[in-house]
């Protein structure tokens, strides 16, 4: 019995060392590379990464930002991980933000906000299943719908990870 106890102890006071250290190490930053689900996906295999859909939306509620006042914004994504734009000018049109240059494959939340200005800006922000933040900068005018042919100029570099993104 003596021995067992003694064990008992042992294991107790390095499962408290462990614990301690995990509290008190900095937390881990999300790592960018493609999870084995994305790099499957962008191999082209047939199995895809598999999400609760998402929706979020933003207006512009500011009238004196001309033609873009009540404009909505709206951000979703499908189980299959693919992240969609529809603009409220262009009613029916969901544009696919893969093609924007470092949209993440497997996309699990999103969130849109806008200024209210005209020209603003719209910020699109993605979370990837891998959990790291990428977020596309994309300038807004009145008179000019987002399209899936006028997108990528309007959103330029595209999306990039925002650092120190944490893993949770």
């Amino acid at each position: 019995m003596r021995k067992h106890a003694w064990a008992a102890r042992g294991v107790a006071a390095v499962a408290g060392a462990l614990l301690l250290g995990g509290l008190t190490s900095p937390s881990a930053l999300a790592d960018d590379a493609p999870t084995p689900k994305e790099a499957q996906a962008q191999a082209g295999d047939t199995k895809r990464c598999s999400v609760a859909r998402d929706v979020s939306s933003t207006v512009v509620d500011y009238s004196g930002a001309g033609g873009l006042f009540e404009t909505v914004f709206r951000a979703a994504t499908d189980r299959k991980g693919h992240a969609f734009l529809n603009d409220s000018r262009n009613p029916g049109v969901w544009i696919n933000l893969g093609l924007l240059a470092g949209a993440p494959s497997c996309v699990s939340g999103t969130a849109v906000s806008v200024t209210e200005e005209d020209p603003g800006h719209l910020y699109i922000t993605l979370l990837a299943a891998n959990g790291v933040i990428r977020q596309a900068v994309c300038t807004t005018a009145s008179g000019t719908p987002f399209t899936p042919a006028n997108l990528p100029a309007a959103c330029g570099a595209g999306f990039a990870p925002l650092p120190d993104t944490p893993v949770l």
